[in-house]
């Protein structure tokens, strides 16, 4: 049995942005051409999420997407994969909260400006 890590099924599917050694969520990578996220700290991502609550809703619809892609490739480490899920749901409760907030303010706006 070879010892050579197999790259998996999926690996051709997903661009190189997406691969371990260039992610922003990476630990071994810094934010590169970002200033928006930093590399989760091993343990826990809390501190490196609290920079989520700024994103504006495309940049975390845009950020969660690019942590499924990789956590569907299945290529990432344990480790990395909590990490990664914990950045992920930070994004998803950010994107819920834009959309929850914007539903409020077109309801208030509705409310304010009836159409008789």
């Amino acid at each position: 049995m070879s010892s050579e890590m197999n790259p998996g099924p999926y690996s051709d599917q997903y661009p190189d942005e997406y691969s371990p050694q260039s992610s922003p969520y990476s630990a071994s990578s810094g934010a590169s051409g970002s200033s928006a996220s930093s590399a989760p700290a091993a343990g826990g991502a809390s501190g490196a999420n609290e920079d989520v609550a700024s994103l504006s809703y495309e940049r975390a619809r845009e950020e969660l997407v690019a942590v499924v892609q990789r956590l569907e490739a299945g290529s990432v480490p344990l480790e990395d994969s909590l990490a990664l899920w914990e950045r992920g749901e930070a994004l998803a409760q950010r994107c819920q909260t834009w959309l929850d907030e914007a539903r409020a303010r077109l309801a208030a706006v509705a409310q304010e400006d009836p159409e008789d």
